[in-house]
């Protein structure tokens, strides 16, 4: 068994994603912290909406040790409707602005609408992260002409529709050849493999067998040699397998991120910073150079 942790965490993963300005190293899973500016979001709707609540947030993810912040100013929750693209701009933009003046730290912004991604991008972002893998029309030649990073996720139908009866024959096959026609996709539009990030989509048209299966056969995504992202926080497969609410779900999301960086995941996208780099952290102790780790130890405390 340890031989099969050792090298789950060990294994190879893509080391650099290029972004303007700013290189995200993958020297070791990155964490990414989730801020909604949305009246509606699933966890934390309403929360971030104000200004000044949302810097707050921000450098209290910085605080905790995030990688990265993706702002989303549109919520993707099962059922969710969209929203106009001047009301997206209007929460989302401003908070970009701010951040990138007063933090330093990557900023992701998620949405799937081209105005957003190139105002945000012009405000200060350094990544896009779109659940529509930029299908929509424009967001290809935004996203090339821009020269950021871009993630692809993997979504059955729409929000509003995603999780009614969503059904697969073999749900990693399908999506595998989903990213595959997208990352396809993107070099034709002329955004290098190098920019591009997959994510499978935990909850985003699946049921929890499909959720599940996702999870058990991650290192399957390895093949296509992109970072693989993946946000599994507070959602409701958790729910489903320990009889949680939304609010008690911080432990089964924390250990389904660590079983995504063992089975190759360079980035989790969480609600839970701090507790995921812990647990992240402590995996990379036992399953690291022992001597190494002493000698750090011993350097701490004496």
């Amino acid at each position: 068994m340890d031989e099969i942790f050792s090298g789950h965490f060990h294994a190879e993963r893509p080391k650099l994603i290029p972004c303007p300005g700013r290189d995200i190293v993958l020297d070791r899973p990155k964490v990414m912290g989730i801020l909604n500016v949305t009246p509606d979001s699933f966890y934390d709707g309403g929360c971030y909406k104000v200004l000044d609540k949302a810097l707050t947030r921000a450098e209290a993810l910085v605080q905790e040790g995030a990688d990265i912040v993706d702002i989303g100013g549109e919520s993707t929750r099962p059922g969710a409707q969209n929203v106009s693209i001047q009301e997206e701009l209007d929460r989302v933009v401003p908070v970009v602005e701010a951040i990138s003046h007063h933090l330093n730290i990557a900023i992701s912004v998620d949405t799937s609408a081209p105005e957003v991604m190139l105002a945000s991008v012009k405000a200060g972002a350094h990544l896009i992260n779109d659940v529509r893998a930029l299908q929509r029309p424009g967001a290809l030649q935004v996203v090339a002409q821009a020269k950021v990073p871009i993630c692809l996720m993997h979504m059955r139908g729409e929000p509003s529709n995603m999780q009614q009866s969503p059904c697969y024959r073999q749900v990693v096959d399908e999506v595998a050849l989903f990213l595959e026609d997208r990352l396809w996709h993107c070099e034709q539009a002329g955004i290098e493999r190098t920019r591009c990030i997959i994510d499978p989509g935990f909850g985003f048209g699946k049921t929890l067998e499909h959720n599940l299966a996702l999870m058990r056969n991650l290192e399957e995504f390895k093949s296509f040699n992109v970072p693989i992202m993946v946000g599994v926080s507070r959602k409701s497969m958790i729910g489903f397998i320990l009889n949680r609410m939304v609010e008690d779900r911080l432990v089964g999301g924390v250990v389904l991120g660590l079983i995504a960086v063992l089975k190759g995941a360079s980035i989790i996208r969480t609600h839970d910073v701090w507790q995921t780099i812990d647990a992240i952290q402590m995996c990379e102790a036992v399953y690291s150079d022992p001597e190494k780790i002493c000698a750090e130890y011993v350097e701490s405390v004496y």
